[in-house]
């Protein structure tokens, strides 16, 4: 199909071509809205081996999923893809404008974002290496692959506790690797209730080795893991909340209803990038993701049938 002139108008134009993106391409298409999706190849989950906790498709490389979906949403006629970088996002409901990495422009009614979140690692040698496999962030996608294994945590805050109570029916072991930093009271005695033993000693790298992985601590000790979690810190992948001027939650989430709708009109959000109201952080699910391109996707058929009915 030729590239799209500034003329061109879609009924909705879809950010992000990850599973939320996906789906609502799929759902736009059965619905006969035009829509145009636009996305590169970067993904939050590009490190991960495979996706975990997806119903039908456990254990898949999430590279499989993405191709799968748009093989699916490819075959609905008012549905195009364009494999291209959006810069900029403009305008107001009826008359959105998206800037184009390749000079182009293209025109929407609607706008549905779904460009997700950057994951931000600890700095410890080793991690980003082994992040998506050996290291992770998320017990629901990894946790079950280091059963009956010894399992660390990495750091000493709260969230170190959140873990360990997740953890502590799955793991044969638990370890706080709390990186020369304190512990609260609160955070020890958490942890002394589901038997995890803290390592104090600074985290000077993490290897892998042929059964898992070697922490290498500041006393020159080595101490060996089945797997190791660590907190990531998260900003949006994309600069287009700040650009429309969309609502965010403390933690810069984009907030938004059961529907997707963002706090501007016209725009609506899915995936990791947002979170309900009430809800402090996005749940990082491919699955939750996918559902809620679908809801975002319903919201901007709805509200075009809002406005060509006036009910």
């Amino acid at each position: 199909m030729n590239a799209a002139q500034p003329s061109e108008r879609y009924d909705v134009a879809v950010v992000g071509a990850g599973s939320a993106g996906l789906q609502a391409a799929q759902t736009l298409g059965r619905m006969h809205q035009r829509a145009v999706v636009l996305g590169t190849d970067r993904y939050r989950n590009d490190p991960a081996i495979h996706m975990h906790n997806f119903l039908g498709h456990d254990g898949e490389p999430p590279a499989e999923l993405r191709v799968a979906a748009r093989k699916d949403a490819e075959q609905y006629d008012d549905v195009e893809f364009r494999d291209v970088e959006v810069l900029r996002v403009s305008g107001e409901l009826g008359d959105f404008t998206l800037d184009l990495a390749d000079g182009t422009h293209l025109r929407a009614t609607r706008v549905l974002l779904a460009t997700g979140v950057t994951d931000h690692l600890p700095d410890v040698p080793g991690v980003a290496e082994q992040f998506g496999d050996l290291v992770a962030h998320c017990p629901f996608c990894h946790g079950h692959e280091f059963a009956g294994r010894t399992v660390g945590i990495l750091g000493a805050g709260p969230q170190a506790a959140h873990f360990a109570g997740m953890l502590a029916p799955i793991a044969g072991d638990l370890v706080v690797l709390a990186d020369g930093a304190d512990l609260d009271e609160a955070t020890t005695a958490a942890l002394a209730r589901v038997g995890a033993r803290v390592v104090g000693e600074p985290v000077r790298a993490v290897r892998r080795t042929e059964v898992g992985l070697a922490v290498d601590l500041g006393d020159d000790t080595s101490l060996d893991l089945g797997g190791l979690f660590v907190k990531t810190e998260w900003t949006q992948a994309t600069p287009f909340a700040e650009q429309l001027g969309l609502d965010v939650t403390e933690l810069g989430a984009v907030v938004v209803d059961v529907l997707g709708r963002t706090s501007v009109p016209g725009v609506f959000a899915a995936g990791d990038l947002a979170a309900p109201a009430g809800l402090p952080m996005p749940m990082a699910s491919v699955l939750i993701a996918a559902a809620a391109g679908m809801a975002a996707a319903a919201g901007c058929v709805a509200d075009a049938a809002v406005a060509r009915t006036g009910h």
